[in-house]
């Protein structure tokens, strides 16, 4: 397959262009994910009998990799990037196409991590490649689009799934050999179909820079509060209220319905306002957001204030990509790649044993943990104020605004 420079894909046909493979990758991986993510909740419940002991348990495994990303840089020693995120998807397209083969504890364990270890590493390529091929002045806008993307794509098998759940009485098996099988396909074809794209050369060695250390901390403490949300926020849509597969995947369906519409919105603002409002906006709506989710359970409120604060608190994570493009402002362009290996590792250092722990102190009191996450979510946006308003090399917090970039 022909290697083409970063700096004459313009010259391809749109379709075979960076951002158009960016955005079948953007497609596929939550066709699996997604998929998986809106039927576990209600599969672990009915068919392994899991309480939030066991779902914490789960969800710490399946961490882990997310831990081990790091290990990223020293795969691509003998893998380019590219080749890395498509083994990567269909792993992840593989692994959970085959999740209702093991409804049981310790299987859901096993396949859980091996689909894992496809996300985590997906993810964290697909981070460096978005940074590396689309120009800092289109970032906002373009990555804002593929969140649009990847929304529709969840939109598009949420919305399958919820007109024909019943109405074609589906199995779980079914619907994870579907969504699973769809995701390793495009992943197949995007190889075949792409040419190989080389940008910047990446360092093959561990990046930690003093100068990036508001970036670290964002990233930790974003790791540790997006857990509360992914394990328990969904989780007690089932066990509190009751809600059906339909019903779990109608509200995530409305979630990305949402995102489709704000996430471009949101890239746009990005533009004009800067990293820096938008987070802060994010986190003191996430502050407000977790607190109320608390009062559900101190004070009796109703299911619909709880699916309302789902959708809202979803989109409001959807502006997480501010961090992505504050990074590349105050990046070196051969940091990218491994600074997003040793980036999604902090991001996942609480992820591997918060879940398990919260999960013990959810079956005594579910609103502390929530309690909690609003906490972690104040800590945020503390960190947040101190990002300068044009971030730079040399400018990357307030305290090192006009100082040159130190040679590390």
């Amino acid at each position: 397959m022909a290697t083409i420079d970063i700096s004459t894909a313009a010259s391809l046909p749109p379709w075979r262009r960076p951002v158009a493979l960016l955005i079948l990758m953007s497609a596929a991986m939550p066709l699996a994910f997604s998929t998986w993510s809106a039927l576990l909740n209600n599969f672990v419940i009915e068919r392994a009998a899991f309480t939030g002991v066991e779902i914490g348990w789960l969800h710490t495994v399946r961490e882990i990799p997310g831990f081990l990303s790091f290990a990223v840089i020293f795969i691509l020693l003998v893998m380019r990037e590219q080749l890395l995120g498509m083994v990567s998807l269909v792993t992840l397209g593989v692994a959970s196409a085959v999740t209702a083969w093991f409804p049981t504890f310790g299987g859901l364990l096993f396949v859980t991590f091996i689909a894992s270890m496809g996300f985590h590493y997906f993810e964290t390529v697909n981070q460096s490649l978005q940074l590396q091929w689309i120009e800092k002045g289109r970032a906002p806008q373009v990555i804002g689009w593929l969140v649009a993307v990847g929304s529709g794509a969840s939109l598009v098998s949420y919305g399958a799934l919820v007109a024909t759940w019943n109405w074609l009485e589906l199995s779980y098996n079914t619907v994870y050999m579907i969504s699973g099988g769809a995701c390793a396909l495009i992943a197949i074809y995007c190889w075949l179909a792409f040419p190989r794209f080389e940008a910047t050369p990446q360092l093959k060695t561990m990046v930690l820079r003093r100068r990036y250390w508001l970036y670290y901390a964002l990233q930790f403490m974003a790791g540790a509060r997006r857990q509360i949300f992914i394990v328990f926020a969904a989780f007690m849509m089932v066990e509190r209220f009751g809600f059906d597969v339909h019903e779990v995947t109608a509200l995530f369906l409305i979630n990305y319905l949402a995102n489709m519409v704000f996430a471009p919105i949101m890239g746009r603002a990005l533009g004009v306002y800067g990293e820096r409002n938008v987070l802060v906006f994010e986190y003191v709506g996430l502050v407000a957001v977790f607190l109320a989710y608390g009062g559900i359970y101190y004070f009796g409120w109703g299911v619909v204030l709880a699916a309302s604060l789902y959708v809202i608190d979803h989109m409001l994570f959807a502006l997480a990509f501010a961090m992505k493009t504050y990074f590349q402002k105050i990046a070196d362009p051969q940091d990218i790649a491994p600074t997003a290996a040793v980036a999604f590792t902090i991001n996942h250092i609480a992820a591997v044993f918060l879940p398990a722990l919260l999960g013990y102190l959810w079956v005594v009191s579910p609103g502390a943990v929530f309690g909690l996450a609003a906490s972690m979510a104040g800590v945020s946006l503390l960190l947040a104020l101190l990002i300068p308003r044009h971030p730079e090399p040399g400018r990357e917090t307030i305290f090192a605004r006009g100082l040159p970039a130190p040679a590390e």
